[in-house]
């Protein structure tokens, strides 16, 4: 059996501007590793935390809930404010990208980017995620398709309390989106699934800040930050990111 090295949270050291890079649902911190080189080679610091149970087994990351994520997404921003860090943007991929919106609800953020973030999702379509995630993950590990068949069965009866709890964030976090006064970037993949553009619109028309803008890449799926379209979208980050007041 082959042993996964888990990912880790990075922390790109660069100017005093910092910025917060959250990573998708079932992934890790490789969804923000690029952006975070590319924007560290324009002097801003980066820190990216790694969610609960993010980068392990299926089994053991159903074990853990939002809540859990949200903590470490508190974490990450109180290390670059122990850090010395008194300002900081954030920028979010997917789950990232809602929790993002939540930062930039809660705590003062000097701006925040979002991408392919869905507006609603229902549980039973994220546990599709988690099977899809299981199978690739157990594939990695080398087991042969009957023991992942099994194994997969007895991953469709565990509780999906914590995918309850990420479609209830969702909603929780759309219904404020009026509390965000800070400026936002909104960014979507033309080629992902429609109901990213329509979240887009939603996002940039309930937000209270006037500094806003959208944009979609015609050649990106969902993780924009990987795709075809990816030097372009590290590009517009770091324009939005430029123009900031710091």
């Amino acid at each position: 059996m082959m042993k996964i090295v888990p990912p880790k949270p990075f922390f790109y050291k660069g100017g005093d501007k910092a910025v917060l890079l959250l990573h998708s649902f079932t992934s890790n911190t490789i969804d923000m590793k690029k952006l975070g080189k590319y924007l560290q080679q324009h002097n801003y610091t980066c820190y990216a935390p790694l969610y609960r149970g993010h980068g392990l087994a299926a089994e053991e990351l159903l074990t853990f809930r939002p809540t859990n994520w949200w903590q470490d997404v508190l974490d990450g921003y109180q290390l670059l404010k122990d850090e010395g860090y008194e300002k900081i943007a954030v920028v979010g991929l997917s789950l990232g990208g809602v929790l993002a919106l939540k930062v930039a609800q809660e705590l003062e953020v000097t701006g925040v980017v979002t991408m392919s973030v869905p507006i609603r999702r229902e549980a039973a379509f994220l546990q599709k995620r988690v099977f899809h995630y299981a199978k690739g993950y157990k594939q990695l590990e080398g087991k042969n398709e009957d023991q992942i068949n099994v194994e997969i069965t007895r991953l469709q009866n565990m509780s999906i309390d914590s995918l309850v709890e990420f479609q209830h964030l969702i909603q929780k976090t759309m219904d404020k989106l009026a509390l965000i006064t800070s400026p936002i970037s909104i960014l979507y993949g033309g080629l992902d699934d429609p109901l990213y553009k329509d979240s887009a619109d939603v996002i940039s028309h309930n937000v209270a800040t006037q500094h806003k803008t959208m944009k979609g890449y015609p050649n990106s799926k969902h993780l924009m930050t990987l795709g075809i379209d990816k030097n372009e979208v590290n590009k517009d980050i770091l324009t939005f990111l430029n123009d900031l007041l710091w």
